[in-house]
């Protein structure tokens, strides 16, 4: 089961843990957001509306700065710009607890999308380059599981703090926070390398244009791959942004009592992503994204429009969580797999950015929608929408288990 940590030497485990803790801050400082919502709005300090523009303005901003930080990994290297997006989103996070009113909150908050987006696209293809290609899809797929540990942190750190302190305090705080992460950059500063891979296509000679991801050979690729990542985030987006808000408002599950639900999906959502990095080289990239964007669909339809008690939904977080993360742990092996060196930053940076992009629109369609229907219903029409998209591209897309990364310029290893 840990033959794939084994084989990565001493460099490739620093490499490891870096790209793990990196992914996981990023996620602290972006969960932050989904916890202050409710004490924000309580306050009156924002509508749900507003909450909503500002959720979809730092996705939408997140997308550029993923493509631009892929962009930037292939010509200065794959470290270099996971250090400078760990630093550029622990700084803007910390500045949203300073602002003062909707516009600030909504300049800080995007700009913290900038170096939110960067971070998975440096991450990523560092990690794809540094695992053998039989432990690609587990070694990606663990990083990625990372998110909930981050997830986790601000879940916990939102309890502590709101219970604390009053909540004109509490909602800055826990923005201010958010410059911890920062710290990470001077461990990936001393301890991580540039891949062999990198190393050897940026020696070889000047690098292809990075429009070359839509020329001829590759603009098919990018499209689906887009489309793919559009689906798996629509529907995370749609239930992570606001289920804080759909407990609290609907469920009527106070701030304290809600931890334990939260903390139950974040649990399943740690184990989807480990069993899904695992079937992604057992079974498939393909199967295993038909197979956990179903039950995603299923669930989150389950979880937010049934009827249920609160015991009932308390058990079904776990699937929620397993389900919801689960689909997006092929992801980074399979980009990683389809895309050449000299290009591979800037073809999974655009794609899975590209599809956040447009997946940023769904958490402020799910606020608009809240105000003519039920929160949860709004909830699960759009997470339905978007995993039905992801079913229908992951159907047409390669099968790239155990595939050799490739040249641009050889087409070979």
């Amino acid at each position: 089961m840990f033959d794939w940590y084994r084989d990565l030497g001493g460099v490739g485990r620093s490499t490891f843990w870096a790209c793990f803790a990196g992914y996981a801050l990023d996620a602290l400082d972006v969960q932050i957001y989904s916890f202050v919502i409710p004490t924000m709005i309580g306050l009156t300090l924002l509508t749900r509306d507003e909450a909503g523009v500002i959720a979809t303005s730092t996705l939408v901003l997140s997308a550029f700065g993923g493509w631009f930080a892929g962009i930037l990994s292939d010509r200065v290297g794959r470290v270099r710009t996971l250090q400078i997006t760990v630093l550029w989103f622990a700084v803007f996070t910390a500045l949203c607890g300073v602002t003062h009113g909707f516009t600030q909150l909504l300049i800080c908050r995007s700009l913290q999308g900038l170096g939110f987006g960067g971070e998975w696209a440096a991450g990523s293809v560092l990690m794809g380059e540094v695992i053998a290609a039989r432990y690609r899809g587990r070694a990606v797929g663990l990083v990625q599981a990372s998110w909930s540990v981050g997830w986790a942190l601000a879940a916990i750190l939102a309890t502590v703090i709101l219970a604390a302190f009053a909540p004109e305090v509490a909602w800055r705080l826990m923005f201010l926070v958010g410059i911890l992460p920062a710290l990470a950059t001077f461990v990936i500063r001393r301890f991580v390398p540039e891949p062999a891979a990198f190393v050897r296509a940026h020696d070889a000679g000047p690098a292809p244009s990075t429009l070359a991801i839509f020329g001829p050979g590759l603009w098919w690729t990018t499209l689906r791959c887009a489309v793919l990542s559009l689906g798996a985030q629509g529907g995370y987006y749609s239930i992570t942004t606001w289920l804080p808000t759909f407990l609290r408002t609907e469920r009527h599950i106070a701030v304290l009592q809600s931890l334990p639900y939260l903390l139950v999906v974040i649990v399943g959502s740690f184990i989807g992503y480990v069993v899904s990095a695992y079937l992604s080289d057992g079974i498939g990239r393909r199967l295993n994204f038909v197979l956990f964007a179903v039950g995603s669909a299923v669930i989150v339809i389950a979880y937010t429009q049934l009827p249920v008690s609160d015991g009932v939904m308390f058990f079904l977080g776990f699937p929620l969580g397993f389900f919801a993360s689960g689909v997006f742990s092929g992801m980074g092996a399979q980009f990683t797999e389809l895309f050449p060196t000299e290009l591979r930053g800037a073809g999974q940076g655009f794609c899975y950015n590209a599809g956040r992009g447009l997946a940023a629109f769904f958490p402020s369609l799910v606020g608009s929608a809240a105000s003519g229907l039920p929160l949860g219903e709004a909830i699960g029409v759009f997470a339905a929408i978007a995993y039905g998209l992801m079913v229908l591209e992951a159907l047409t897309l390669p099968e790239t288990r155990g595939r050799a990364l490739t040249s641009y310029a050889t087409g070979g290893a």
